[in-house]
């Protein structure tokens, strides 16, 4: 039983030692690398979730080409 305690424990803190790398790997990337938006809505059609209302496009948002100013002709570019 002391050994399942301390098995669980290292589980434990090596989950939390993960986490902890992560989350902020994570949150650094989506920022200034890339993420992902749902597209909605009539806005973008018929580029961009051509199926009306009831369906939505998925994209990638490139922030790294952005900061580059790295932007072409024909480029779709998300303002917030």
């Amino acid at each position: 039983m002391a050994q399942a305690q301390g098995l669980g424990r290292k589980y434990a803190k090596a989950f939390f030692k993960g986490f902890f790398v992560a989350v902020p790997v994570t949150v650094t990337f989506l920022d200034r690398v890339a993420c992902v938006a749902r597209v909605e809505g009539a806005s973008m059609q018929p580029s961009l979730n051509p199926g009306g209302k009831q369906t939505s496009d998925v994209v990638l948002l490139n922030h790294w080409s952005i900061r580059n100013y790295d932007v072409q002709r024909g480029d779709i570019v998300s303002l917030v």
